[in-house]
């Protein structure tokens, strides 16, 4: 627990200085995660709700089989959600990759000035240790929760694949023609 009380001042005296900006930019990038998350969401279900067939494409009930302008609608509303989906994680992912780079230029920042005054080289060690201390934490944290973000994408965008699939396969079916059923004739009874 020692090292714990050798730890804390430096990193309690730096929090205001650079690494407030790392903490802020770690807070905006949580907003962003849920954002992501939310958003993903409500792709899965859309896709996957019981019964949904977006703009009643698959729905074959007395209507018949979709027309080409609704397959191609639909799919369009798919690839829309796919790339919109895929972009908000695609920014998700390059967020998270800048923790360590702010880290280590927190780390540069506070050292250039120590190599002019040597006097104050501990608070500036100090300094570049704690921002790469957070630009670490950070990276970590949220290197944990893409991997939780990463498979949701992934299933949504196969969901999507099997979805634009049927479709494709509704629009070439055969238009099935009902045949009338042959009508049944009673035998008429002959008086004897």
């Amino acid at each position: 627990m020692n090292i714990f009380h050798d730890i804390l001042p430096p990193i309690r005296d730096n929090l205001f200085g650079y690494d407030l900006i790392i903490i802020l930019t770690a807070i905006g990038t949580l907003a962003y995660f849920f954002f992501v998350r939310i958003h993903s969401a409500k792709v899965y279900n859309t896709i996957h709700t019981k019964g949904y067939r977006p703009d009643n494409v698959l729905d074959q009930g007395d209507v018949g089989l979709p027309s080409r302008e609704e397959v191609k609608k639909t799919k369009d509303t798919l690839r829309k959600m796919r790339e919109t989906s895929d972009k908000y994680y695609s920014m998700y992912a390059n967020l998270t990759s800048i923790f360590p780079l702010l880290g280590i230029l927190g780390t540069v920042l506070a050292l250039i000035p120590m190599m002019q005054d040597v006097t104050n080289m501990q608070g500036n060690f100090f300094v570049a240790l704690t921002s790469t201390l957070w630009g670490l934490v950070f990276a970590i944290f949220f290197k944990l929760l893409d991997a939780i973000l990463a498979p949701h994408i992934d299933r949504n965008n196969r969901g999507i694949d099997d979805y634009m699939e049927k479709l494709e396969s509704a629009s070439r079916a055969p238009e099935v023609v009902q045949k009338p059923e042959p009508a049944v004739t009673i035998p008429e009874v002959m008086p004897e």
